[in-house]
């Protein structure tokens, strides 16, 4: 039964992920693409959308892959897997946060998932990029260079740090992602 299959994977998901969502990013392509869900082109297309659309992107993921597999049922029961192991662990942690995070095991397991979570976001910048420049999602694949890919990439990674110098301030992600989709369709075409 499909939804009880996208419910367990995503509350797994949800359950061993910290983070937040970009740490999940790994999780949830092993899964959805070891379950023949989707391909790794439609999970970058799932990932691009779920940056652009309002809420966790965790979650966002999970809603879209539910509802790709399993209509609008899918999506609530893969949103729901994935957000119930974090709302009952803020629980949890809200109950006991001030009693707790003067211990030092609790700060040397803090101090532990930090870099683990940073190593995770890293890894899934780098298949992404190999991904979606080069055309290599599997260590076999031939290298199929995306010259449009690279030239938005390397636009989206100097206006930061452009309007950053001007204007001594950062630039809004959403203002990015509004660009980036631009330069999509100016690049790509429609």
């Amino acid at each position: 039964m499909i939804y009880l299959r996208l419910f367990l994977e995503f509350l797994k998901i949800g359950a061993v992920s910290f983070g937040g969502g970009y740490g999940m990013i790994s999780l949830i392509r092993e899964t959805v693409v070891g379950a023949g869900w989707l391909t790794e082109e439609e999970l970058l297309d799932f990932i691009a959308v779920s940056e652009s659309t309002p809420g966790p992107i965790a979650v966002n993921m999970a809603t879209f892959v539910g509802a790709s597999e399993a209509g609008v049922l899918g999506a609530f029961v893969a949103t729901l897997g994935i957000i119930l192991p974090s709302f009952i662990i803020i629980l949890l942690i809200a109950a006991v946060m001030k009693k707790i995070i003067g211990y030092a095991g609790v700060q040397a397991t803090l101090g532990g998932i930090r870099p683990a979570m940073a190593g995770l976001i890293i890894a899934t910048f780098c298949l992404m990029f190999l991904s979606s420049v080069f055309g290599i999602s599997e260590v076999r694949d031939p290298v199929e260079f995306d010259f449009k890919g690279l030239i938005i990439f390397c636009i989206l990674c100097a206006c930061p740090l452009i309007y950053r110098l001007v204007r001594k301030k950062s630039l809004s992600p959403i203002i990015l992602i509004i660009f980036s989709a631009g330069l999509g369709v100016l690049l790509y075409g429609l």
